[in-house]
């Protein structure tokens, strides 16, 4: 298999690499039989994404996104399936079930070790090899390198948290990813911006996979996690339809964070 089946990569010219790791929706022909109709729904992807950021190409931004679904290999996990969030309910490497809990697979088709591994090399290396070296080529050229995680969810998931998720979810890992300071600073913008919009750093989401193990300070690689609630642009129910009314309020704000980030440059 390329790796142009696997994922998409523009590259920019500017410091900043903004990875989308939920947005695919395809479910390979060799995989499709295995999964139950709410599997084949693919309903957790985090719709839309690609259009919300879709001015990053102007700012100089790099892309890098998949094709195939979380529900083929979770991107966002790491290779050996640790919980991230021990103590919650999260979804695992090569998730088992919906966010709420709901089977993906036939009964007798979910994955086992071996497949599991096939996957990892299959989809979630090539990802992450792209994801690395991508950081390396802006760090050579810049001296330095941003990564901006970019994800959303449905508002309301009992299974997975308590209430209504805020608007703005910044993840630092508890402000390990990124110098001191910046994700304080994008909060702070993203409440003023839009003080009906509710924001938080290190709430529920902390940060993934992605974002703990790229973001590095002291290797002058500063990351970032954003978990939008999808309330804040789009219909959270199928067909998960956009709001352009939404989108026009929300677009504006979310670029001038990117903008804001991109505007740090580490000492």
């Amino acid at each position: 298999m390329s790796h142009d089946a696997v994922f998409t990569l523009q590259q920019g010219h500017g410091p900043l690499l903004i990875s989308m790791p939920h947005v695919g929706t395809h479910l390979p022909d060799d995989l499709r039989h295995r999964f139950s109709p709410t599997g084949l729904a693919v309903d957790d992807t985090d719709w839309h994404i690609e259009s919300l950021y879709d001015f990053a190409g102007a700012l100089g931004a790099s892309v890098l996104r998949p094709l195939c679904s979380r529900y083929v290999i979770d991107l966002n996990r790491p290779a050996d399936g640790e919980n991230l969030y021990p103590g919650q309910n999260t979804t695992g490497l090569c998730p088992l079930t919906t966010f709420d809990g709901v089977p993906l697979y036939l009964d007798g088709q979910a994955p086992d070790e071996a497949e599991t591994a096939r996957r990892l090399e299959l989809y979630w290396q090539p990802y992450h090899r792209a994801l690395q070296s991508e950081l390396e080529r802006i760090k050579a050229v810049h001296g330095y390198a941003l990564l901006w995680d970019a994800h959303s969810i449905r508002s309301v998931i009992p299974h997975l948290f308590d209430g209504e998720l805020p608007v703005f979810n910044f993840g630092t890992a508890n402000a390990t990813s990124c110098a001191t300071g910046i994700a304080e600073a994008l909060l702070a913008s993203a409440s003023d911006a839009a003080p009906d919009l509710p924001a938080v750093l290190n709430g529920r989401f902390k940060g993934g996979h992605i974002t703990r193990t790229y973001g590095n300070p002291a290797q002058r690689v500063h990351a970032i996690q954003l978990e939008l609630a999808q309330r804040s642009y789009m219909q959270e129910v199928a067909p998960y339809a956009l709001d352009e009314t939404l989108v026009a309020r929300l677009k504006p704000v979310l670029a001038a964070l990117v903008q804001q980030f991109m505007g740090f440059k580490p000492s």
